[in-house]
């Protein structure tokens, strides 16, 4: 039991490497996304012990709170989860253009994307596990997302469920893997106590929920947008304006 975490965790790092390497044009928005998301294992000493306790190289969950296990696991679920709908729609992402940016509802961009580091502190106060904090602030951060970028609504709910479906077959090998483990690891009796298929509810709606906020973030923090292959974004007004200049100068 004491390296199931250690092994669980960097065999996420499996389907990372394969989406890293079939989809080379996803390989920068992987490594910024994922490098952003291994910070989010520093929080892991707000989770060690009241929502789970797992043995941990060198015993540094029990000691610290902190552990490599989890900088290692929010690293690979990150990029996955970032490009994981683009990359099995086959889409790819461009830039939107810079006159499209100054829409009314773009003045919330910042909040937007900040909203889940914004609620969660206010969230964590009150008197429930630290885990339904984490949900709804990354829930409430994917509707932000999408009231501010309308286009993302297929990325993010798409994107949600895709990644709680991969999600849910990862605790399914922790469960096989590992029989028990989660009924040790856990601190089942403070949590809701719903088990489907053995797996904690609170952590299908972590998958569900981590998936619909970083399945559109990459897009909507770089103003990207997701497009069909070979697809072009329409030409912005100035652009426009651009290309006849130069087409009345030449003649």
């Amino acid at each position: 039991m004491h390296y199931v975490w250690l092994i669980w965790s960097v065999a996420f790092l499996i389907p990372w490497a394969w989406l890293y390497f079939v989809k080379p044009g996803f390989r920068r928005k992987m490594l910024r996304v994922s490098l952003a998301t291994s910070l989010l294992g520093l929080s892991e000493p707000i989770f060690v012990p009241e929502y789970w306790n797992p043995p941990s190289l060198f015993d540094l969950a029990q000691r610290t709170g902190f552990d490599i296990e989890s900088l290692i696991f929010c690293f690979a679920i990150g990029g996955i989860g970032a490009v994981m709908y683009n990359a099995l729609a086959n889409k790819d992402i461009e830039e939107i253009p810079h006159d499209e940016r100054h829409s009314g509802r773009h003045r919330w961009h910042r909040l937007a994307i900040a909203s889940p580091y914004l609620v969660f502190p206010v969230l964590y106060f009150l008197p429930w596990n630290p885990i339904y904090p984490g949900i709804v602030a990354l829930v409430l951060g994917g509707i932000a997302n999408v009231l501010c970028r309308p286009d993302l609504l297929r990325n993010t709910l798409v994107g949600g469920v895709l990644f709680l479906f991969f999600y849910a077959v990862s605790m399914l090998s922790l469960i096989i893997f590992a029989p028990g483990y989660i009924e040790q690891v856990w601190n089942l009796p403070a949590l809701s106590g719903v088990l489907l298929g053995g797996i904690p509810l609170e952590e299908l709606a972590f998958g569900f929920a981590f998936g619909l906020y970083w399945a559109g973030i990459y897009e909507h923090f770089t103003w990207h947008r997701s497009t069909a292959p070979d697809a072009k974004l329409p030409a912005s007004p100035t652009q426009d304006r651009a290309a006849q200049s130069s087409t009345t100068t030449q003649q």
